[in-house]
């Protein structure tokens, strides 16, 4: 092998429909040391077509742009290619949802036309580290990925200080290799809440998702703990940051493939604008306080989830529980919203205060407090579904929400003491 790359086969193929591309290409591979002729004319047909009579490259890159169909074409090039062949498709359409499908579909990249220089070179990077790369044993599969995200009901929820100390749980005391993507562009608080600064790796990757690699997130991500990496960013608030949502689509997929946990501080308008990036979401972890307005916006917020991520396992935080001093008890938020508290965490200001002072999150700063105690027990059951590849938290009833949603009578209602506990 050269570089890990099977010493049978040849390195590189490519089959590409015009000009402009292969002049891009080509200076590019004879800087490899890879034989130009190995840059054909072309599209997905003739890669289809010559493949079932020759062997496969270490490394194919294959134009759509001709195919009407690109999905079908694709499973018809994975019947002729031989196993182990990354795949790098280019073409014209620049779609979130072809970009997708075609990742689910086993392409290792898409690049979208007109290619450069420098996009190539990245592409091709990326695809040789998939030979480098240790092999996997059935043993290090045991544990699957988990992508979590963590949304607050309604601003201040605490959603965020959900997000950064579960991340940091699951990293320092569950020895996971875990991401923690900050979504909130102009005002996150991941990086800050750990005293780093944000860096400009996801500013950049939302302008320009075609960079977004492994080797990308390597260099954009900073780590505060060795088994925790962090993309965030305070973006100017004079820019506006123009993205269809690719950019999300990508980090997600990248994450899955370089991290055992992804834990996403995820703004509800985010989630709303962009649901085809709640595919790659296995739980949602929803953080409210029990006040009406947030039972208001529990209830939108699930009958959304049910119609956009009906495969995503729902987790309700019931956050800054105080016996007694609720404005709504936790039995009639349930009732209300038709959705277990699966957990509660604690008001514990002292905690929080303490952690902002040390520049830590609450489960760092604040170990032996009740509301870390309580956030411990999210993080165990976040390992314990990646250890079974299952996750059955949530008990969620009927589906027509508002019709048990009585204003009147819960506002009305007087709060029962409520304790920290795990439901």
């Amino acid at each position: 092998m050269t570089n890990g790359m099977p010493a049978n086969r040849d390195p590189f193929a490519a089959f590409i429909c015009d000009d402009a591309s292969v002049d891009v290409i080509r200076p590019v591979i004879t800087e490899m040391g890879w034989p130009t002729e190995k840059c054909k004319k072309g599209g997905l047909r003739t890669a289809v077509q010559s493949l079932s009579i020759s062997a496969s490259p270490s490394i194919l890159m294959v134009d759509l742009s001709e195919s009407s169909d690109p999905i079908n074409d694709i499973n018809a090039l994975a019947e002729v290619c031989e196993p182990g062949t990354v795949v790098i498709a280019i073409g014209r359409t620049n779609d979130v949802e072809l970009y997708r499908n075609l990742l689910s579909s086993g392409i290792h990249d898409y690049l979208v036309k007109p290619l450069n220089v420098e996009q190539v070179k990245t592409a091709l990077a990326s695809a040789q580290l998939v030979f480098a790369a240790p092999k996997t044993s059935e043993a290090d599969r045991a544990n699957e990925h988990l992508a979590t995200a963590v949304v607050s009901v309604r601003g201040g929820s605490g959603g965020s200080t959900v997000a950064t100390s579960l991340a940091w749980l699951l990293a320092t005391k569950h020895n996971r290799n875990t991401a923690l993507l900050d979504l909130d562009i102009h005002f996150g608080v991941a990086a800050l809440s750990m005293d780093l600064e944000p860096g400009r790796g996801l500013v950049d990757a939302i302008a320009n998702p075609n960079r977004i690699d492994s080797l990308f997130i390597e260099r954009a991500m900073i780590r505060p703990e060795e088994k925790l990496a962090i993309l965030s960013a305070e973006a100017p608030l004079d820019k506006e940051l123009m993205t269809d949502g690719a950019s999300f689509v990508q980090l997600t997929e990248e994450f899955r493939q370089a991290f055992d946990m992804t834990v996403i501080d995820l703004p509800r308008e985010i989630m709303i604008h962009f649901p085809e990036m709640m595919k790659g979401v296995n739980a949602i972890v929803l953080v409210a306080e029990m006040t009406l307005a947030s039972a208001r916006d529990t209830i939108r917020i699930l009958a959304w989830l049910q119609n956009n991520a009906p495969e995503t396992t729902t987790i309700l935080v019931a956050n800054r529980m105080q016996s007694g001093a609720q404005e709504i008890s936790k039995a009639d938020f349930e009732s209300s919203v038709e959705h277990k508290v699966n957990f509660a965490l604690p008001e514990d200001r002292k905690a929080s205060v303490n952690a902002a002072k040390l520049g830590q999150t609450v489960a760092q700063a604040g170990s032996s407090s009740k509301l870390a105690t309580a956030l411990k027990e999210v993080a165990e059951a976040m390992v314990e579904a990646s250890e079974d590849g299952d996750i059955d938290l949530s008990d969620t009833g009927p589906t027509s929400f508002l019709d048990k949603f009585d204003l009147k009578s819960l506002i009305s209602k007087k709060a029962k003491p409520t304790t920290h506990e795990k439901v």
